[in-house]
């Protein structure tokens, strides 16, 4: 059995602060029927994917515009009350959890495409659009937007997660992608920061500063990305391997060669055959990478002989290959449903998932004895990864109700987090510090480095109202 991690690590720490009547009265009064104190609204609100639970906030105020948002932040400013950011509940490390009371702000209703510039390849949003929304919007203009984490997240959710998903490795992730935000302070001050602008030198830059703040800075409310063309050509396919390690082995030798590959995925034999029950599909149950490839045709053929001679040599057989768009969705069905395919497989788990991310040079030194301690465990789990740069997620089912298994996921992820960090990598690659992850930060960045941003956090917040108790204590 796994050695315990500590127990404060397990679960969220509580520290609830009171919400005064006086309050929600106020938030009635200038919100009327947008602002909902019913239980089964705060519960909805007061939860995510992760595996944790604490009390809902004691409101929810559904805001539709920056104005909103600002006057509901100054009013929880002026009674101290702590204020978290709800977008559409994807989440997976407790991000949304109401762990010092509060309210929480809806902007899923802020979903208006502001402005499409084209010529500029930029698009600008309000906080409430998801990805999907996104891209049917743009799709007209020949261009798509290519950060897709697996949920259906909203462009504000990511830009304070810094998300990624699948197309990382070739157009990386919220932090490349975003060049403006609109944000409301925890004054009610709205700020703007960066321009349209391929670049800039104009002082600090506050625009990387809340990509990746989750919350705890500020609420953002409108998004300028990055867009790109629709690539001419697009090919997949599916390569099923022999282990795991040669499906790891021969994502290493893609990347070191300069392949431009735009995704490859690595799903375990588990996970196939999770994706298979839950689908109705018949892939073979081995360990499989899902590859994407991008650009004009003859590159596009280039690109998938030169992969696919690599494969051969480490084992790979049954290749599948698609071209058209259904053909692609197909083969993609299996990554897009993993996570709900491995949920299902065990009715009422929680999934305590990890995040990790090494330099690909030492992905298999990471990812294999990571296994091999998850086989041991008797824990079912899943695996899947973003292999091209080098991040993977193991998701750990647990029963909730039985603490002992929740002790040995946790000291599973403990393992692998320490041996990430030993070979230079993260804690997380895009999911985000949250709750979960908050003892790996200080391990990973050094006291030092958590004291300058909670040194930022005080001055900018110094009331300590935006999403208390995220990414580190104060």
């Amino acid at each position: 059995m796994n050695a315990p991690t500590h127990p404060d690590h397990l679960l969220p720490q509580l520290n609830l602060r009171a919400v005064p009547q006086a309050l929600i009265d106020a938030l009635k009064a200038r919100f009327a029927e947008r602002c909902s104190t019913a239980l089964v609204v705060r519960e909805q609100h007061g939860r995510d994917e992760s595996s944790f639970a604490a009390p809902p906030p004691a409101a929810v105020v559904f805001a539709e515009s920056t104005t909103d948002v600002a006057d509901a932040i100054k009013l929880a400013a002026q009674y101290q009350v702590p204020v978290i950011p709800f977008g559409v509940g994807t989440s997976l490390e407790g991000h949304l959890l109401a762990v010092q009371g509060g309210i929480s702000i809806d902007v899923s209703r802020m979903n208006k495409v502001l402005s499409i510039n084209a010529e500029d390849l930029t698009v600008t949003v309000q906080a409430g659009v998801t990805r999907k929304q996104l891209n049917e919007e743009v799709k007209s203009t020949g261009l798509f937007f290519p950060i897709d984490p697996g949920a259906d997240a909203t462009i504000g959710g990511m830009s304070a997660t810094r998300a990624s998903g699948t197309n990382a490795v070739r157009y990386g992730t919220m932090r490349e992608n975003v060049l403006a935000l609109e944000v409301v302070t925890a004054s009610g001050e709205v700020i703007r920061t960066g321009t349209r602008a391929k670049k800039s030198s104009a002082g600090y830059d506050l625009t990387r500063l809340m990509v990746g703040s989750e919350g705890t800075l500020g609420v953002i409310t409108e998004v300028t990305v990055k867009l790109y063309p629709l690539p001419e050509a697009i090919s997949a396919a599916i390569c099923s391997f022999p282990s795991i390690e040669a499906a790891v082995r021969t994502t290493i030798q893609i990347i070191q060669l300069g392949v431009p590959i735009a995704r490859v995925e690595l799903i375990d034999a588990h996970t196939v055959r999770m994706v298979n029950a839950h689908s109705k599909l018949g892939l073979r149950e081995e360990p499989m990478l899902l590859m994407e490839f991008h650009g004009s045709p003859g590159s596009v053929k280039e690109q998938a002989e030169t992969v696919q001679e690599i494969a051969t040599d480490m084992g790979g057989n049954a290749f599948e290959w698609a071209s058209t768009p259904e053909e692609r969705t197909r083969l993609w069905t299996a990554r897009h449903n993993a996570y709900f395919a491995a949920i299902q497989s065990r009715p009422g788990c929680r999934a305590i998932s990890t995040d990790t991310c090494v330099p690909i040079s030492r992905l298999a030194d990471c990812l294999l004895d990571s296994v091999s301690e998850a086989d041991a465990s008797g824990i079912p789990y899943f695996l899947v990864g973003h292999v091209g740069d080098g991040n993977f997620h193991f998701g750990y089912l647990i029963d909730p109700d039985k603490p002992q298994e929740r002790e040995i996921a946790e000291g599973l992820n403990h393992k692998l987090v320490t041996r990430a960090l030993s070979l230079e990598g993260t804690c997380t690659g895009e999911h985000g510090v949250g709750l979960h992850k908050m003892d790996f930060l200080v391990t990973e960045t050094g006291d030092g480095a958590v004291n300058m941003m909670r040194t930022i956090k005080r001055a900018l917040d110094p009331l300590n109202i935006m999403n208390p108790g995220k990414i580190f204590t104060l």
